[in-house]
């Protein structure tokens, strides 16, 4: 059992060591339509109907908001993070408890109640503080709050969903400004995408049918693979055989969409596993997501089937909040504070071009990002593995956005330095003129081996053969989120690793206005930027050579699934497996894949073929597949043993 070191002893050391600086995101420009980029964030799913400003919101509505206090120490804790992944550092793979993150980490409780003192004089309830003490809780009325900090609230409509959103960033008070980072939970609109992608909703004419494995776990057909076929793909069987499926280590989903565990135990049940009825515990944040078809649901128990398919001895607990901007922090917090998971994936984010206009009206992005990333730091440096799905849109993350250009982007929270970024790859298949609705198309298009996942090859073999009905379906940009970062600068473990890129030029999102023709430009981004590359790892993400699902709301099962949203969880799986063979957690992964990968024994497979319609398969890193894929066996072996030989 690895000892954890007292806050004391850390500022200690601090005394008599360099401390880091903490990294922080780079401006991307002016931005006079940030409202309208929020807007646009939102409608990604292209319904097409206009936002209608209804106008201002009912003050007397009551709202429940969480304010978000500022990490005492930043560079400290990035310096501390760092350290638990230097093997020479006597912190290395040393961790914290929550009460020794607080201790050095969280304000004191007279600056707290400084805040708490604030926005009750408003008449605002104080319901408390989480465990962290880094999130205040507050209910009170829009107009109470709306006074407290200095904004305009309106109602919006989007066809028939219907929300309310700052139109002007909140102010925080100035006399606080050196407690409070940001105030989250004003709007209700809906904010976030899953990166769940499924064959059939981008090529409507392809069939795929449901295939169940007739023994053992896994099936062996693309389309239909289990984690039964993530074990025998990425050498996870081995563990299996000497006794390894996760159990002592519980895994955690942040999620903004709710489940019924039965679809869960359902799924594990008929492809062969036999797990434990009571492993899944669901903690609902700010009253829990929605559940139904179109809510997200699928994207939960595909999270849940996949993470504990693959470690299914372990325990699990999910964190599922409401879509909104105050619901995705909260589930974190919420995550970090208890320090019950050993590790976390997420698979809903959104371009991280958009994300400046996420919060509090979209002034000031930095801010939100900041808040995020410290708790991200808060989960490392308390020995949690943290995985976010990297996006299906290929490296134009913003692509797929009717009426808008697609500039090389990245998705977030995938993009934060503090995470380990999933992305995809594609595997072996095949696929015909027929199985795309056309068998008088002979001709047939093949992946032979694992390579970057994006269909621009499936493009080309569309036109080339004029598959009926196909040759003007635009497949672009679909395929494994990878590039550059413009907000976070590369951390210290991509530093000076070869394969490393910049942000290309000439990148700006526009909009076309459809009656005139004329373009509006947006945002414009920053040239040779040397941010943050993504992804990090990867894994087949392919909905042709994907992933069966069951999910109730959505018809039971479904084949053709794919995105990184499975990859993230996939990950996430093989965490507690580590857990279990490492003896304990091992926290952020990114030092140590950037190591392995240069390392004979290291367990990361390089990927050097295929692309995402810009960033190609080449020998090395790539911000196409990252270092690449697992072998799950060497890989824990690898951080077992210690990543010093």
């Amino acid at each position: 059992m690895r000892k954890v070191h007292s806050a004391a002893s850390i500022c200690l050391l601090l005394a008599a060591a360099a401390c880091s600086s903490a990294p922080e995101p780079a401006p991307v420009g002016s931005l006079p339509q940030a409202a309208t980029l929020r807007t646009l964030s939102s409608s990604s799913s292209g319904s097409g109907s206009p936002t209608l400003d209804l106008g201002s919101t009912d003050p007397t509505q009551v709202v429940s908001v969480s304010i978000v206090f500022k990490v005492t120490q930043p560079d400290l804790l990035e310096w501390f993070v760092q350290q638990t992944q230097e093997p020479t550092s006597p912190f290395y793979h040393q961790f914290l408890s929550v009460n020794d993150f607080t201790s050095a980490f969280a304000p004191s409780t007279r600056d707290i109640k400084r805040v708490a003192d604030y926005v009750s004089s408003f008449g605002i309830t104080v319901n408390g503080t989480l465990a962290d003490r880094l999130v205040l809780k507050a209910t009170g009325t829009v107009g109470q709050f709306t006074q407290a900090f200095t904004f305009t609230m309106h109602d919006f409509q989007q066809g028939s969903q219907q929300w309310h959103r700052p139109t002007s960033a909140p102010h925080l008070p100035s006399a606080l400004s050196d407690v409070m980072l940001v105030v989250a939970g004003f709007s209700t609109q809906p904010a976030f995408v899953p990166k769940m992608t499924t064959a059939k909703a981008v090529v409507p004419t392809y069939a795929q049918s449901v295939v169940l494995p007739k023994s053992g776990t896994a099936t062996g057909v693309p389309g239909s693979y289990t984690v039964g076929d993530f074990a025998n793909q990425y050498d996870v069987n081995p563990l299996y055989a000497a006794g390894i499926d996760g159990t002592g280590s519980t895994i955690g989903i942040a999620t903004l969409a709710g489940i019924d565990p039965n679809d869960a135990y359902t799924y594990w049940d008929q492809i062969g596993l036999s797990v434990r009825r009571d492993r899944i515990r669901q903690v609902h944040v700010d009253g829990g997501g929605a559940i139904g078809a179109g809510a997200g649901t699928g994207e939960t128990a595909l999270d849940i089937e996949q993470s504990g398919g693959i470690a299914y001895g372990a325990n699990m607990v999910v964190y599922d909040g409401p879509n909104t901007d105050g619901g995705f922090l909260d589930v974190f917090y919420q995550a970090a504070s208890d320090n019950v998971v050993d590790s976390l994936s997420v698979s809903w984010g959104e371009a991280e071009i958009f994300y400046e206009a996420a919060l509090n009206g979209g002034t000031d992005y930095t801010t939100e990002l900041q808040a995020f990333h410290q708790v991200f730091l808060e989960g490392a440096a308390q020995g949690i593995s943290i995985f976010a799905a990297s996006g299906d849109s290929g490296a134009y993350d913003s692509g797929r956005i009717p009426g808008f250009s697609g500039p090389l982007t990245v998705d977030s929270p995938a993009a934060d330095p503090a995470i380990t970024a999933a992305g995809g790859t594609t595997t072996p298949y095949t696929i015909s003129g027929a199985d795309l609705g056309d068998p008088s198309v002979t001709a047939t298009y093949a992946v032979t081996g694992e390579q970057v996942w994006g269909w621009d090859g499936l493009q080309a073999f569309l036109d080339a053969n004029a598959v009926d009905g196909m040759t003007n379906w635009s497949l672009f940009s679909v395929g494994g989120g990878g590039g550059v970062s413009v907000q976070w600068r590369a951390p210290w473990y991509q530093a000076g690793y070869p394969g490393m890129r910049r942000s290309e030029p000439g990148q700006s999102l526009s909009s076309t206005d459809p009656a005139s023709g004329a373009v509006t430009t947006l945002l414009t981004l920053p040239a040779h930027f040397p941010g943050r590359n993504v992804p990090d790892v990867s894994a087949d993400a392919d909905p042709f050579s994907g992933y069966l699902v069951y999910d109730t709301p959505d018809g039971g099962w479904q084949a053709g699934y794919g995105g990184t949203s499975f990859v993230a969880p996939q990950m996430n799986g093989v965490a507690a497996l580590l857990r279990q063979r490492a003896g304990g957690r091992v926290g952020l992964w990114n030092p140590m894949l950037y190591r392995f990968a240069q390392k004979a024994r290291g367990g990361v497979s390089d990927v050097k073929a295929g692309d995402n319609w810009f960033y190609a398969g080449v020998r090395g890193y790539d911000p196409g597949s990252g270092v690449g894929s697992l072998d799950v066996d060497a890989f824990t072996r690898a951080v077992s043993r210690g990543d010093c030989e």
